[in-house]
């Protein structure tokens, strides 16, 4: 993967300290997206995702976007090689959303019931944020995975960094 510096790197850089809801632009990683069905992803050592849910095994993670529709991210070094897929690694980068606000600065820009009983921990989406289309993973009961388009990421962190403002010591 060649080196391109990160769309969020500078405002990452400027983000001011919140408890209550941290942003962070997360590292380079690969993402593939796989057509196929149960066959062609236990070629990959991953269970099939149950419905709008993500698998994970070691570094890798797999999450259901459609019927045959999923997205593989990956560490560079465990790239599989499979017919089929669509690196899109360059098109798309990723921060993590956390803390006790997390889900209430998401809901500022997404009309996603965020609430753990209607998406738990492992539940992943593609949805809209604001104007940008994000995929959406809960990875933990106050963290959030936002994968976004490089182009969009700018937009998508600073309409977060408006929502925890008033979190703002």
């Amino acid at each position: 993967m060649a080196d391109r510096s990160h769309p969020l790197a500078a405002l990452a850089a400027l983000s001011p300290d919140c408890p209550s809801v941290q942003l962070e632009a997360l590292p380079p990683s690969r993402r593939l997206i796989i057509c196929g069905d149960a066959a062609v992803l236990a070629s990959l050592g991953l269970a099939m995702p149950d419905t709008c849910r993500a698998t994970t095994l070691g570094a890798r993670a797999l999450l259901w976007l459609g019927p045959d529709e999923f997205l593989l991210l990956v560490s560079d070094e465990s790239v599989p090689s499979l017919s089929g897929t669509v690196d899109v690694s360059h098109r798309d980068t990723a921060l993590t959303v956390s803390g006790p606000r997390a889900a209430w600065a998401i809901n500022a820009f997404c009309a996603l019931d965020l609430h753990r009983a209607a998406f738990p921990v492992g539940m992943c989406t593609r949805t809209v944020f604001g104007k940008a289309e994000i995929v959406l993973w809960r990875m933990a009961s106050e963290t959030f995975r936002i994968e976004v388009a490089r182009s969009f990421a700018p937009y998508v962190w600073a309409c977060l960094e408006e929502a925890r403002r008033e979190f703002l010591a």
